[in-house]
C-alpha cells in the first residue's frame, strides 16, 4: 500500500493545487495547500496502520476499537495552532476510507486525554487524545476530503460566528437544555451592566 503522504501529493499534483510537503518538520503540519489567493489550509495527514490493545489503552470492546484512534496531544495543539484554516485527515488501513477533521470537530468532539510514560534519557509522559472516528466526516476518496476541506472554509464564518446552538453532533456526547429562557431584555441588561 502506498505511504498516505505520498497518496496525498499524487491527488494533489494531480488537482493541480498548490501545496507545500511538511511532513518531515516536527513542528509543522504535515501539508499545506493554497486554495486561493487568500486562504492556505493546512492540516496533519494520520494511518490508522494497526489495531490497538484494548486493556493496554482501555477500550471496552473491539467493536469500540474500530472506531477508535490515538493521537498526540501536541498533534492536536499543532493543528489549534494553524486555525481556522486547519485540520486533519485519517486513513483508515483497517477498514478503509478517509475521515477529515476540522480543527473545530478536534476543539469540540468529546475525547479521552491521557498520559503514556515513555522512556528516552530519562521518564516522562506523553500526552495523548483517544477519539472516536466517527466524529470526524468519512470519506470513500482524497477528492471527498478536498470538498469536505472546500465546504469547510465556505461556512467558516457561520461556523465560529453566526451559529448560536452548539455546534456539532457527535459520537459519544448528548446535548440538553438548561438554564431559563432568555428574552431580549436580558440582553439589553447585559449589555448595559457589561460596557
Amino acid at each position: 500500500m502506498k505511504s498516505f503522504e505520498q497518496e496525498i501529493k499524487a491527488f494533489l499534483q494531480g488537482r493541480h493545487l498548490q501545496y507545500r510537503d511538511n511532513s518531515s518538520s516536527f513542528k509543522r503540519l504535515d501539508f499545506s495547500i493554497q486554495v486561493n489567493e487568500k486562504i492556505i489550509f493546512y492540516f496533519d495527514a494520520k494511518e490508522k496502520r494497526q489495531h490497538y490493545n484494548l486493556r493496554n489503552w482501555n477500550i471496552p470492546s473491539k467493536e469500540a476499537e474500530e472506531h477508535t484512534f490515538i493521537i498526540d496531544d501536541l498533534a492536536a495543539r499543532k493543528i489549534l495552532a494553524y486555525a481556522p484554516y486547519s485540520g486533519m485527515i485519517v486513513r483508515d488501513n483497517l477498514r478503509g476510507g478517509y475521515y477529515f477533521f476540522s480543527v473545530l470537530d478536534l476543539f469540540l468532539m468529546p475525547k479521552k486525554r491521557v498520559n503514556r510514560p515513555i522512556k528516552k534519557e530519562k521518564q516522562a509522559l506523553k500526552g495523548k487524545w483517544i477519539i472516536d472516528l466517527r466524529n470526524g466526516t468519512r470519506c470513500e476518496s482524497m477528492e471527498d476530503c478536498w470538498q469536505c476541506i472546500l465546504k469547510y472554509i465556505e461556512k467558516r464564518e457561520d461556523l465560529f460566528l453566526n451559529i448560536l446552538e452548539c455546534y456539532g453532533n457527535y459520537t459519544g456526547e448528548h446535548i440538553g437544555q438548561s438554564g431559563e429562557l432568555r428574552r431580549p431584555e436580558h440582553w439589553d441588561t447585559d449589555v448595559k451592566e457589561t460596557r
